[in-house]
């Protein structure tokens, strides 16, 4: 999902400061009150590790995750504006559990009137709910298992199946055969919908079919409703689709197409073969060509599209009638070596900034392949169309249309997407901050990158500072659907964002840091990782206890406040003089307090307090030795890369 609409405009800031150490000692002037060890110091709620998930944060020996294959044949009808399907779904008990039952996720029953979802969106909907009074919902019919007839419970956005012999652990199979149908809505909670254009209509479709719900070793099976700000969490597993849509339609989905000979012109495959080999952008329909007879195949009725995907967590599709259509090649020297088709879909509406979409596209997955893991799928797709942002294995949807910092910007965090949750593949309903904040994490440097400088973007934590005041504020580490909607951006994206810049380039430095997040995206690349894993990995390879970071950062609501409070000169017992400088970490949210003293000579000195200063106290106070030179001014984060919210108490003097 697409970062929202900001509260507080976050600027950029990614050069660290290297900083010299200074001799201390405990303060002279008493101690204040301590911070509370049970609540700052010690390790955030996390299951006892076991060989299903290791106290190093790796998959252990005993790791399993279930597998779902689909089979969907799905009609678009674009005159009712409708899907008509039938599914075959092939699930995989990996698991060492015997299950007599399963459930499936039916999403689309949110935008039935009655759904939890509806009854609690505010009247004139909301962005993550229905709007205009729209009725939708599935019909369901045909239900088959193990190709007997089956009944299915459904209890709003989700459906029992009994199963009439349990489904044996450790590689036993069940197939589920239905048929379904349901009405596309307009605006389908930011996630699908349909905008008419000039030159026709782009339909997005998503979260469309009735997809089996996740079995896992943490909650068994994960039941929690969709009510629409919370996404989604699924197994792994191959897609074969097929959609049938009228001949004027362009069709483009998750996958590999599969049948281009029965779908395009012979001029569309030669052009396409052209950007299989291309670094710059080949038209493969020119704004010129929408709509005219030359544009499609000859002939009558209806044209079926097929695609192929592997190893994803769903599947989504657009077809229009008004698309332009472009695409480019990035070669991948990565381990599946075979490059990646990059390609957009966009009416004439978008242009002429969306003609810069493919490049984009394929600047942000250079770079994430070169940063941090190497995209895996051999097709990525942008759509321009009513959604305001939202990704899916290989496809994204992008609304942006006028500016280029905003469609760069969209682009680049949808297609990020692709990394976190669709390759390390997080539940989006109960750890949003393990996707939006990771992919708003990445996201602060290859927007950096694509710009040349420093955008007023989220990551930089001095400036999220003033965001962590507002009133109604609540810990990161909260199920999605519980955060309020207001401040959603601001914990999900922004905060874990600059927490995550704050760790890499104040706390553990950029070295560690990548070393630890890489080893992280490669050990649970295609799994499921928990916040346990993601915390114990990256203590595990940085070598760092980080117990205070994760607690008072995602498990808490506490403020940073570091101050200078006092300076003064004195003499010890032989004479000598010295000057003493007290700081104090005045709110409850502990980090490392960097400061710069000041001489009146002009010269500057560095120094640096680790964050164990205040396991016991909440002041210290550093001796300096006297010189000729006497301190003019004393200044606390001196380059203002930490989010205090009281920066006024952060200077003595004249820095």
């Amino acid at each position: 999902m697409r970062a929202l609409q900001r509260t507080v405009v976050f600027g950029v800031s990614v050069v660290g400061v290297g900083l010299a150490g200074c001799a201390s000692s405990p303060s002279s002037v008493g101690l204040r009150a301590a911070i509370d060890h049970t609540t700052m110091f010690t390790a955030p709620p996390m299951a006892t590790a076991n060989e299903v998930r290791l106290g190093s944060g790796a998959p252990g020996p005993a790791y399993w995750q279930n597998e779902s294959d689909y089979h969907l044949d799905a009609k678009f009808d674009e005159a009712n504006r409708k899907v008509d399907a039938t599914e075959t779904i092939t699930y995989t008990n990996n698991s060492p559990d015997t299950l007599s039952y399963v459930w499936l996720n039916l999403e689309q029953n949110l935008f039935n009137p009655e759904s939890r979802g509806a009854r609690i969106t505010p009247p004139g909907g909301a962005r993550f709910g229905n709007r205009d009074g729209f009725v939708g919902g599935y019909t369901i019919r045909n239900v088959r298992v193990n190709g007997e007839p089956a009944e299915i419970h459904v209890h709003d956005t989700l459906g029992r199946i009994d199963l009439a012999s349990d489904l044996a652990p450790a590689g036993g199979t069940v197939t589920i055969d239905l048929t379904f149908s349901f009405d596309i809505p307009d605006y389908g909670s930011d996630r699908m919908g349909i905008e008419e254009l000039e030159q026709g209509t782009v339909f997005e479709i998503a979260q469309w079919f009735p997809a089996m719900a996740k079995y896992d070793d943490v909650h068994g099976w994960n039941t929690l409703p969709y009510l629409g700000q919370g996404e989604f969490y699924t197994d792994f597993g191959s897609y074969d689709v097929t959609i049938t849509a009228p001949r004027n339609f362009i069709v483009a989905a998750t996958g590999t197409l599969e049948n281009p000979y029965d779908v395009l012109t012979s001029e569309q495959i030669a052009r396409l073969e052209q950007a299989k080999s291309s670094a710059t952008t080949v038209d493969i329909i020119a704004p010129e060509e929408v709509g005219t007879p030359a544009s499609r195949p000859q002939g009558d009725g209806p044209l079926t599209w097929k695609f192929h995907a592997d190893n994803v967590r769903t599947f989504a599709w657009t077809t229009s009638d008004a698309f332009v259509w472009d695409a480019s090649f990035l070669e991948d020297s990565g381990p599946n070596g075979a490059g990646t088709l990059i390609q957009s879909m966009y009416p004439k509406e978008g242009m002429p900034l969306w003609r810069k979409s493919t490049k984009m596209l394929r600047f942000s997955i250079d770079h994430y392949n070169n940063k941090w893991f190497h995209y895996p799928y051999p097709v990525a797709t942008n759509v321009n169309g009513i959604v305001g942002g939202m990704e899916y294995p290989m496809i994204i949807f992008c609304r942006a249309r006028k500016e280029e910092q905003a469609l760069y910007g969209v682009t680049t965090h949808e297609i990020g997407h692709n990394w976190f949750p669709m390759v390390v593949s997080n539940d989006e309903r109960r750890h949003a901050w393990m996707d939006e904040g990771f992919n708003t994490f990445i996201n602060f440097y290859s927007t950096k990158a694509w710009f040349g400088k420093p955008q007023a973007r989220r990551g930089d934590a001095r400036s999220l500072a003033p965001a962590l005041l507002l009133p109604g504020l609540q810990p990161i580490e909260l199920p999605a659907d519980q955060v309020r909607p207001d401040r959603l951006g601001i914990l999900e994206y922004a905060k874990t964002g600059a927490g995550l810049v704050l760790l890499r380039e104040q706390i553990l430095g950029k070295e560690r840091f990548d070393r630890a997040f890489r080893e992280y995206i490669n050990r649970w690349a295609f799994k499921s990782p928990t916040p346990a894993d993601f915390f114990r990995t990256m203590e595990d390879v940085s070598g760092e206890d980080l117990s205070w970071f994760w607690r008072g950062w995602f498990y808490s609501t506490g403020v940073l406040d570091q101050a200078v409070t006092k300076v003064g000169r004195g003499s010890d017992e032989d004479g000598d003089l010295y000057t003493e400088i007290t700081f104090a970490s005045e709110g409850d949210l502990p980090m490392p307090l960097v400061y710069r003293v000041t001489f009146e000579d002009g010269s500057t000195q560095n120094g640096r307090l680790p964050v164990e200063t205040w396991f016991n106290t909440k002041e210290w106070t550093v001796r300096l030795p006297a010189s000729d030179a006497k301190v003019s001014g004393v200044v606390v984060d001196p380059d203002k890369k930490f989010p205090d919210v009281n920066p006024e108490n952060n200077t003595w003097g004249t820095p």
